[in-house]
C-alpha cells in the first residue's frame, strides 16, 4: 500500500532534518576545535575508533547502541540525538508552513545555522565568525528571493539588529564597567535580522530578553552560582527567532490583545 503524499512529505522532511542534524553535530564538535568539517571521518572522541555507516544512522544508531561506543563502551553525549531530533523536528514544523519549496529550504538552512550556533554556545560561551559573519551574507543574498523589495528590509534589518546589541552593549559596560554583551551576539542578532527583516526585530528582542530573565535566573539558583555568572544569550535570540518565523503572527496578536 503506497503512503499518500501528504504524510510521504512529513515523513521525508523529519528524515531530511535528521540527516541535517548529523551534520550539525560534526560542526558543533569541530568548528570550535579549528578543524576541518569534512575530513577525517567521524569517529569515537575516546578510542578515536572510525564510526561506521551503520553506527551513524541519525538517532536509531544512538537507540541500538543505548548511547554507547560499540567498541569503548564509553556513553555517547546526550547533544547528538538531541540535536538530530531537534532539527528534524523544526525541519518537520517548516515543511508544515511552506510546503516543499524554496522558501521552505531556505529556511530550514537559517534554522540549522541557529541550532549549530545555540549548541556551541551553550557549550563554549562564543558565536564562531565561520557561521554569522557568512550566515549575514546568506541572509542578505536570500532576501533578493522574496517578496519585492524584501531586500531594504533585510539591509535595514541587519544593520538594526546588530545596532540594537551593540548600543545595549556600549550602555551596559559604561554603567557597570563590564561586558554584558559579547560581540558573537552582536553578529548573531545581524545574522537574524539580514534573514527576518527589520519588522521582526521588536519581538525577537522581546522573547528573547524574557526567557532569557527567566530561565538565566533559574539557572543561576539551580546551580548555585553567582549573578554575574555569564550566561550564553545566543540560543534565547535563536529561540526567539525560530517562535518569531513559525508562530511570529500568533505571538504579535496574543502580545498586543495584553493591551486591548
Amino acid at each position: 500500500m503506497m503512503m499518500d503524499l501528504p504524510l510521504a512529505g512529513d515523513v521525508f522532511s523529519v528524515v531530511f532534518g535528521l540527516a541535517i542534524g548529523s551534520f550539525l553535530n560534526v560542526c558543533i564538535y569541530r568548528i570550535p576545535e579549528k578543524k576541518s568539517i569534512i575530513t577525517p571521518p567521524s569517529s569515537c572522541p575516546y578510542c578515536e575508533k572510525r564510526i561506521r555507516f551503520y553506527d551513524n544512522i541519525p538517532l536509531l544508531s544512538y537507540l541500538l547502541l543505548r548511547g554507547r561506543c560499540r567498541h569503548c563502551g564509553r556513553p555517547i553525549s546526550w547533544q547528538y540525538p538531541a540535536v538530530e531530533g531537534l532539527t528534524g523536528l523544526l525541519s518537520l514544523f517548516l515543511y508544515i508552513r511552506y510546503g516543499l519549496s524554496f522558501q521552505y529550504l531556505f529556511m530550514l538552512a537559517f534554522v540549522a545555522l541557529l541550532v549549530a550556533i545555540s549548541f556551541i554556545d551553550l557549550k563554549h560561551q562564543i558565536i564562531p565568525d565561520i557561521l554569522s559573519l557568512p550566515g549575514i551574507l546568506m541572509g542578505l543574498g536570500v532576501s533578493l528571493f522574496w517578496a519585492h523589495g524584501f531586500w531594504l528590509d533585510s539591509l535595514i534589518g541587519s544593520a538594526a539588529g546588530g545596532g540594537a546589541l551593540l548600543s545595549v552593549a556600549y550602555g551596559y559596560e559604561k554603567l557597570t564597567g563590564r561586558e554584558g554583551i559579547g560581540g558573537g551576539d552582536i553578529k548573531l542578532m545581524a545574522m537574524i535580522g539580514a534573514w527576518m527583516g527589520w519588522r521582526a526585530l521588536p519581538l525577537i528582542l522581546l522573547i528573547s530578553s524574557l526567557t532569557g530573565a527567566v530561565i538565566g535566573t533559574l539557572f543561576l539558583l539551580w546551580a548555585g552560582k553567582g549573578y554575574r555568572a555569564r550566561i550564553p544569550f545566543g540560543p534565547f535570540l535563536s529561540l526567539a527567532a525560530v517562535l518569531q518565523i513559525l508562530w511570529g503572527n500568533q505571538l504579535t496578536r496574543w502580545y498586543l490583545g495584553l493591551f486591548s
